[in-house]
């Protein structure tokens, strides 16, 4: 039996300590190929928003009008061409770029919320809407909810409710 057969480790080569395994190598290339994806899938003005290499921009540009096995093939390409770059940096670009849509849709649910909340007949709402929103006008919304709510006994079209959102946006906005 070898040295190497009795399991001590304490005769292993010392480069051998720092040899990723290949499942890790494999885990790590596919990482990279997600991220390439992830560049692949981005509308244009978000991509040209990042801070990418001619060449890496170019490859993600050609990716976008191929299919299937030449697409599969271009993002192994992409992803490739990332493993030579700081691939960290563009994880930190892309987060930051997705982090105000995030919050956009956080916003969107919660004009949402108070709109239903509204329609419902929740008086709570109103007092909260009073403490967030200065300018709010507690008269022009409490017409609004009115009329949708009659035009939903009328099985009318909810302008008014569209209204109650449209009004609570731009409160938001102008926030």
């Amino acid at each position: 039996m070898s040295e190497f057969e009795q399991g001590s480790e304490e005769n292993w080569p010392q480069e051998w300590d720092n040899e990723k395994s290949k499942t890790q190598v494999k885990k790590e290339l596919q990482a990279l190929r997600e991220l390439g994806r992830e560049l692949i899938n981005l509308p244009k003005r978000d991509l040209n928003k990042l801070d990418l290499p001619d060449e890496l921009r170019e490859a993600v540009d050609d990716a976008r009008s191929m299919s299937k096995g030449a697409l599969k093939r271009q993002t192994g390409f992409i992803g490739g061409l990332i493993a030579a770059l700081d691939h960290a940096s563009i994880e930190r670009q892309l987060a930051q770029l997705q982090q105000p849509h995030q919050g956009q849709v956080k916003q969107f649910h919660q004009l949402e919320d108070w709109r239903d909340r509204l329609l419902a007949g929740d008086d709570a709402v109103y007092g909260e809407l009073i403490n967030e929103f200065e300018d709010f006008d507690v008269q022009h919304v409490r017409q609004l909810v009115r009329n949708a709510v009659r035009e939903a006994k009328q099985n009318k079209p909810p302008k008014s409710a569209r209204q109650v959102f449209q009004y609570l946006q731009d409160l938001q906005q102008h926030h």
